[in-house]
C-alpha cells in the first residue's frame, strides 16, 4: 500500500501477528507451487511412451486442480488479514 502521499510503499502491521500470518501462507504457497511442478514434470514423463500415456493424464489432471488452489490460498490470506485490519486499510500488492 501507498502513503497518502504516494511516495512509497508500507506495510501496516499489527504487532507481530501479520508477518507470521504471512509466513504461514508464503509457506503454503510455496510448497502448492513446488507440487504443481512436481504433477506436471510426472504427467510430461509418463507421456514419452505410449504405454504410460493414459497414467500420465491424471498428473496433469493434479497440477490442473493444484493451479485451482492457489487462488484460494490468496484469497484466505486476504481474508485473514482483513479481519486483523480496520477497513479500508490493505496490506502489500505482494502476490503469493
Amino acid at each position: 500500500m501507498r502513503d497518502p502521499a504516494g511516495s512509497s510503499p508500507w506495510v501496516l502491521r499489527n504487532g507481530h501477528e501479520e508477518l507470521l500470518i504471512r509466513k504461514r501462507y508464503e509457506f503454503i504457497s510455496i510448497v502448492n507451487d513446488f507440487l504443481i511442478a512436481i504433477w506436471f514434470i510426472v504427467g510430461s514423463l509418463l507421456f514419452f511412451h505410449e504405454d504410460t500415456a493414459t497414467a500420465g493424464t491424471w498428473p496433469f489432471l493434479l497440477g490442473s486442480c493444484e493451479l485451482a488452489v492457489r487462488p484460494v490460498i490468496k484469497l484466505a490470506w486476504h481474508v485473514r488479514l482483513r479481519r486483523l485490519r480496520p477497513v479500508g486499510l490493505r496490506g502489500s500488492d505482494q502476490d503469493f
